[in-house]
């Protein structure tokens, strides 16, 4: 039972497990409840508030962490979707929080509107995105949640509070790892629609660090991805124009995207995960499949990838001054010890914000995400080069891997102390904190 007052017939299942998207986090909550709308929401929330049950919400499962794990009840907000006002003048827009990205992609896309940012796969809902500081790359513009004008979150008595610009209570939830209660619907500032230029090109590594500063400011979307036990990079920059539009076409979609970055590299990591001295060979020879591509399209096709391989993700935000070093560094620590580590390494770049505990807060940021595939052991690989993070101020992504506690991470951000006190007034009893979320923010 929820709570006495709801009806248990309503229970999607209980007893069921649950996964992630890597398939690396799993639970078996007591109940689990794809809700129908918010006013089943409201019902089902407030029975199990009164009854001091732990509610826990999930999306569409890509985070790597635990943080939509639940031993009590796990409640499933995807049918609490959609675009919900629009505001042609101001280009605001109100959505639901279980909206799947790419479905609001589409929707704004009938609009004439956009999303300024995104990320590189658009299979998050909204409220996981903006809930774990997800971001896209570019030195001028901030995470998605900073796109958010307003939000609305409902509290253990299933009774929904607007949070409106210039409060800490927004900046609190516009980065608040699920802590706060939950999301219902956010109003974002999209853009008019516009179109991307899109380049791929391998560099030279060493060329790409000491281009650094350059590359990342005169693009306005600038990322790079480098293969440990190589020197070399692809590049993607991103920018806007106004030239017709020349997008690939679908057959070169299909053998690029389908059979030879997903199914033959899918094959190939299988095959290095059980002959992992072959990892530096097949890396260098993956260098080989780098050429030089261009598009012209819509943003949001631009922006997303397609992606079906499988795996785990640790990401860290730093100071953007201190990307090259890392980096170089990352990959010394990896090809020193030999780390089996087969994927390419993901660098990105984003504007400070304000959110309270944002990875950006107050500061230019350079992202540098390391994977394994989900077939392969990552974890004393990710810890090590982790320490090496830490030296830099680094701050964990707070929806990807990683093995910080609130003690070693409250020094990082300088507005902790009015997170939490934002987080007392909202969740006094803790209502939606699950195991992680003591964990990283502390009971």
């Amino acid at each position: 039972m929820v709570g006495e007052n709801y009806d248990a017939r309503k229970l999607a299942s209980s007893g069921r497990t649950w996964k992630n998207w890597s398939g690396h986090q799993s639970c078996r909550p007591r109940d689990f409840i794809r809700v129908s709308g918010v006013r089943e929401l409201s019902e089902v929330v407030a029975a199990a508030g009164s009854a001091g049950r732990q509610i826990t919400t999930v999306g569409s499962g890509h985070s790597f962490t635990p943080t939509a794990l639940s031993n009590d009840l796990l409640l499933d907000i995807s049918r609490i979707a959609g675009v919900i006002s629009v505001d042609r003048d101001s280009g605001l827009v109100e959505v639901g929080a279980g909206t799947i990205l790419a479905d609001l992609n589409r929707e704004l896309d009938h609009l004439g509107l956009a999303m300024p940012n995104l990320g590189d796969i658009d299979r998050q809902t909204i409220a996981g995105a903006v809930s774990t500081g997800t971001h896209g790359t570019g030195i001028s513009l901030p995470n998605i949640s900073a796109q958010i004008e307003s939000l609305k979150l409902m509290g253990a008595d299933g009774e929904i509070r607007e949070l409106k610009a210039g409060t800490d209570e927004l900046l609190a939830a516009r980065v608040g790892v699920g802590s706060l209660g939950v999301l219902v619907a956010v109003t974002l500032r999209t853009v008019p629609a516009f179109n991307l230029h899109r380049v791929d090109a391998p560099m030279d590594l060493d060329e790409v660090l000491s281009g650094f500063d350059r590359l990342t400011g005169e693009n306005e979307h600038f990322e790079f991805f480098v293969f440990p036990y190589t020197r070399t990079a692809l590049t993607l920059s991103r920018n806007r124009t106004d030239r017709p539009l020349a997008p690939r076409s679908d057959a070169d979609r299909f053998l690029g995207d389908v059979v030879i970055e997903n199914g033959l590299g899918d094959f190939a990591l299988r095959l290095t995960g059980r002959f992992p001295s072959s990892i530096p060979t097949m890396a260098r020879y993956s260098t080989h499949f780098m050429s030089q591509s261009e598009q012209i399209d819509v943003s949001h096709r631009v922006f997303a990838n397609y992606r079906t391989i499988r795996f785990n993700e640790m990401e860290y935000a730093l100071p953007v001054e201190s990307g090259p070093e890392v980096l170089d560094r990352v990959l010394a620590l990896i090809e020193g010890e030999s780390f089996p580590l087969a994927m390419p390494i993901e660098c990105r770049v984003s504007a400070g914000d304000d959110a309270l505990i944002s990875q950006a807060h107050g500061r230019p940021t350079v992202y540098i995400a390391v994977h394994q595939h989900q077939t392969m052991e990552y974890e004393p690989y990710f810890r090590e080069i982790e320490k090496i993070f830490r030296e830099y101020d680094g701050r964990p992504h707070w929806g990807k891997l990683h093995f910080r506690e609130a003690a070693d991470l409250a020094p990082s951000f300088p507005r902790w102390d009015e997170f939490q006190a934002v987080r007392d007034d909202l969740d006094p009893n803790r209502t939606f904190s699950n195991a992680y979320v003591n964990r990283v923010l502390g009971p």
